[in-house]
């Protein structure tokens, strides 16, 4: 009984001891805030690969995945509630040309081309932008993302005063194309995979083979200015570790999906897995390596948001860094 007793306390004691090492050593990690722009997905997949297998923690940070507030992901970067979080290269334009502008700047792609287009159901005879003419789109509403589509017509000699824009609010893009929409937007390697498993037979038309300046970056990481100035090899850490996040993704998209699947059980792993193997071709594709943002391209497409008066000045070149990326 005392035998039994004391190797009880022992366990005890060596489980309390377990327990303080390592409160010991999340104490000694750096909390780091990463927010999302939307619910979870695969374009988030390489920072939950990272979380899960560890290697945040072997740079020395403990990160923290959240939702996005209401007000959006930049400006609760810009406000020092995140270090780090997701946004894109319009609403970056957007952030940086207005009257207050917001101290943040894209440190990373995660996608390095546009993958976003105009799907439609096959039946609808919409093969083409310039078949868009008569038909009915499902708008988000924001003026860039009309015009953008505009910018697609006219490279197909289609004419946008003749197509119908309805504001949508739905959130099942599926549902809203067995109403009077004939065409939606949506990112090929999330809605675009969801239609296919659906068993929908499908138009896609990619908005960066219509015009090359639609090839930008969307979407991308943003950090806090204040933050970066502060703790420059705190940011190569993070993205040292990012960029094996979605390496790794790159090489393994079922155990990847798998992993986030663990991480949002409520996603479809089989949907999961598709749309992983679809981007893992997408998220380095021609670049030199994961995140990089070509400065031509970057600055083209800024330019076109200010001849299109998105934004009140041009950004050019400016709102981006390669600096912090793994070398």
């Amino acid at each position: 009984m005392k035998r039994l007793t004391a190797l009880l306390l022992c366990a005890i004691l060596c489980f309390s001891l377990c327990a303080c090492r390592e409160r010991a050593q999340e104490d000694h990690l750096e909390k780091i805030t990463f927010v999302l722009d939307w619910t979870p997905n695969t374009n988030h997949t390489g920072v939950y690969v990272a979380y899960a297998l560890g290697y945040y923690l072997e740079e020395g940070l403990a990160v923290e995945i959240v939702q996005p507030p209401e007000d959006g992901a930049p400006m609760m970067v810009a406000s020092g509630r995140a270090e780090y979080g997701v946004s894109f290269q319009e609403e970056v334009a957007a952030a940086l040309t207005a009257g207050e502008t917001l101290p943040i700047t894209a440190v990373s792609a995660i996608i390095q081309h546009n993958t976003s287009g105009v799907v439609s159901l096959k039946d609808r005879g919409i093969e083409s932008f310039a078949d868009l003419e008569g038909k009915t789109y499902a708008s988000w509403g924001i003026p860039i993302y009309d015009e953008i589509l505009f910018d697609a017509m006219r490279a197909a000699n289609g004419d946008p005063t003749k197509i119908n824009i309805i504001n949508n609010t739905a959130t099942d893009t599926y549902a809203a194309l067995q109403t009077d929409f004939d065409a939606i937007w949506i990112y090929y390697g999330w809605d675009g995979i969801i239609g296919e498993k659906k068993g929908y037979e499908l138009n896609f038309l990619p908005f960066a083979e219509a015009n090359p300046i639609l090839d930008y970056y969307t979407p991308v990481i943003i950090a806090n200015n204040a933050y970066i100035n502060e703790n420059p090899e705190s940011v190569k850490a993070f993205l040292r570790a990012t960029a094996k996040g979605y390496e790794y993704a790159v090489e393994h998209p079922e155990e990847a999906a798998e992993i986030l699947a663990e991480a949002v059980p409520e996603l479809d792993l089989e949907v999961l897995i598709e749309s992983q193997q679809y981007l893992s071709k997408e998220y380095i594709a021609d670049a030199p390596q994961w995140g990089w943002i070509d400065t031509e391209r970057w600055s083209r497409f800024n330019e076109w948001m200010y001849e299109k008066k998105m934004t009140a000045t041009s950004l050019g070149a400016n709102g981006f860094t390669n600096q912090y990326l793994p070398q």
